[in-house]
């Protein structure tokens, strides 16, 4: 996983080309989660949600457990 800066010069993480915070935000908006519909149904806080959207956490495991909440792949957020 590469990181690059994005409009603010923070990192975002990256999978190739796409960015998994905003694959996050955009797959949680399809299902019409809000944030905290999200955090409640994968069982992680309104803050790491906020964090993994922002590109500042891309841990495998909570994103394994978003992929199961949204009923995505895993291979959505993560390289299997």
């Amino acid at each position: 996983m590469s990181n690059s800066a994005n409009n603010t010069g923070a990192p975002v993480a990256k999978r190739g080309h796409v960015d998994i915070g905003d694959t996050v935000r955009r797959c949680r908006e399809a299902v019409g989660y809000s944030i905290e519909d999200l955090a409640l149904t994968c069982g992680l806080t309104g803050a790491e949600i906020t964090r993994i959207e922002l590109g500042d956490d891309v841990d495998p495991d909570k994103l394994r457990r978003i992929a199961a909440a949204l009923r995505v792949p895993t291979s959505t957020f993560l390289l299997d």
